[in-house]
């Protein structure tokens, strides 16, 4: 039985992933092992403390091999203390702790559904969702895929996005400047807003590499210095070095990641200079 065709169990991780709190306990549907967060999976060096939401997405039951969809809810002590995992909770720690690998969780599914064997999809990265923090009553960081990367906003406690249309646009000033973000709504993770940063991925040798960007481009979002004077609009962006894919191709090591110049990470007019070309809309990069 292929992944598409795995029944939904009722209280299952596929589909559930917005309804459990980071602390849930689940049970697999074919052996009844459990994982337990503040255990973590030494089989697989996951760390105590891991919410079962924050597991790769290739990791599987080590009693029987069986994926993360066949595992239900068997206990939630997050629910039970309180902590608000719905949507309109008004436990913004909470609320981020959840709503980050909801999103991190709906885009592995994306990636293992639809996008894994795209040829344009960068085989050497996967989804990982980088330096969220909160900003503005909002969550704001960064989201990197297989075939993408964008500058991520999603709802706080005290938003209700359920109601945005996907492809509107909508302008947000941050010290480095004003820029562009579009509404985005799906059946998983709900409604968010994303600037696009890079589409496709190939300039990147390696997962370091695409989150030491990611890294930079939080940071140099709040410095003023990068201010562009005379596009203050403009689309994120990081200069590549143009010897990357030469010295990747030339040694088996993974290539060291390079951090860009302030101006290089939030300038506009590197638009036409990076090597990936003109990034594709949000709704195309993400949803394909």
């Amino acid at each position: 039985m292929s992944m598409h065709e795995t029944p939904r169990f009722e209280g299952s991780y596929l589909g559930a992933a917005a309804k459990i709190s980071s602390r849930a306990i689940m049970e697999c549907k074919i052996c009844w092992s459990r994982y337990e967060p503040e255990e973590g999976d030494e089989t697989r060096q996951i760390p105590p403390g891991t919410s079962f939401l924050a597991l790769p997405d290739d990791w599987k039951c080590p009693t029987c091999d069986a994926p993360k969809v066949q595992f239900m809810v068997a206990e939630d002590p997050g629910q039970d203390s309180g902590e608000q995992t719905a949507r309109g909770g008004d436990d913004p720690a909470a609320r981020m702790r959840q709503a980050v690998p909801a999103l991190e969780a709906e885009f592995r599914e994306i990636h293992n559904g639809k996008m894994r064997d795209v040829p344009f999809v960068n085989k050497a990265l996967h989804v990982e969702a980088v330096g969220f923090r909160p900003w503005d009553g909002h969550f704001l960081g960064v989201l990197v895929a297989p075939w993408f990367m964008n500058l991520t906003l999603l709802p706080g406690p005290g938003d209700d996005w359920s109601t945005l249309t996907t492809g509107q646009k909508e302008l947000f000033d941050f010290p480095s400047g004003t820029y562009e973000f579009i509404h985005v709504v799906r059946p998983g993770s709900g409604g968010y807003k994303t600037c696009s940063l890079f589409s496709p991925m190939a300039d990147f040798a390696s997962q370091l590499q695409a989150k030491e960007v990611a890294r930079a481009v939080m940071h140099a979002l709040f410095d003023a210095d990068n201010r562009e004077e005379t596009d203050g609009r403009a689309t994120i962006r990081q200069r590549r070095a143009g010897d990357l894919q030469a010295a990747e191709a030339a040694s088996a090591e993974p290539v060291a990641p390079k951090r860009a110049s302030r101006r290089a990470v939030l300038s506009g007019r590197l638009a036409g200079e990076a090597q990936s070309g003109k990034a594709d809309s949000p709704e195309e990069n993400e949803g394909r």
